[in-house]
């Protein structure tokens, strides 16, 4: 049993093992979360021989605490409050549509950079596995789930490393299907769980989405 990952491509590739019922199937559909759900997502889909793209979501962080989630919004105006925090801090709403429209900018310049002109992923109708490197809230992943919801995807797997235990079970009544590798109590902080937890870049974002493109394109044929 792992306590601890070297790093996200090891983490993708312990995750794709658990998820190979999803291999080789046409309805299936890998989206990372930016940035550091990329790299893990882009193991799971090479192993899974299926298409990767991503789900922008944003956290909105406590303007005092940016580490702390109020809530996370994604593409389409989805808005996902975490009324624990928001109402433990008396955050008012004034603050959190600032702090959003902040954001909202943010998710707009990640995805002229990381998708440029190419269209949304299609998910209606498909089984969408949604990656991350961590949970630690949930706030971003229940967005990004929203967003999937919105969009008619037939089924949602969330697919992790690691999250806390009451996460995984809260999680599990909103989508089809929770994995997650490991499951400690307390978590502290994702970076904890990593011995190399280093800031992903936009560029390799970039180059992930261009590989597992070329990737569903060569298998394909």
């Amino acid at each position: 049993m792992t306590t601890r990952f070297r790093n996200r491509t090891e983490a993708g590739q312990m995750l794709a093992k658990r998820l190979i019922a999803y291999a080789n199937r046409e309805d299936v559909l890998v989206l990372g979360l930016p940035r550091g759900g990329v790299p893990v997502a882009f193991e799971v889909a090479k192993a899974l021989n299926a298409p990767l793209d991503i789900c922008l979501v944003r956290k909105l962080g406590v303007p005092s605490h940016q580490e702390l989630a109020m809530g996370a919004i994604a593409s389409g105006g989805v808005r996902v409050l975490n009324y624990e925090v928001v109402n433990w801090l008396g955050i008012s709403n004034h603050t959190i549509d600032e702090v959003a429209a902040q954001e909202l900018r943010e998710l707009q310049r990640r995805d002229r950079v990381y998708r440029g002109e190419k269209p949304q992923p299609k998910v209606k109708n498909r089984t969408v596995i949604l990656v991350d490197d961590g949970i630690a809230t949930s706030s971003t992943m229940r967005a990004a789930i929203a967003v999937l919801r919105a969009q008619q995807a037939q089924r949602i797997v969330v697919a992790v490393p690691v999250a806390p235990p009451a996460t995984c079970e809260q999680l599990g009544s909103e989508v089809n299907e929770v994995i997650c590798l490991i499951t400690p109590e307390p978590l502290y902080a994702i970076g904890l769980w990593y011995e190399e937890f280093s800031q992903t870049s936009d560029e390799e974002v970039r180059d992930l989405l261009a590989r597992g493109q070329l990737l569903s394109i060569t298998n394909d044929h």
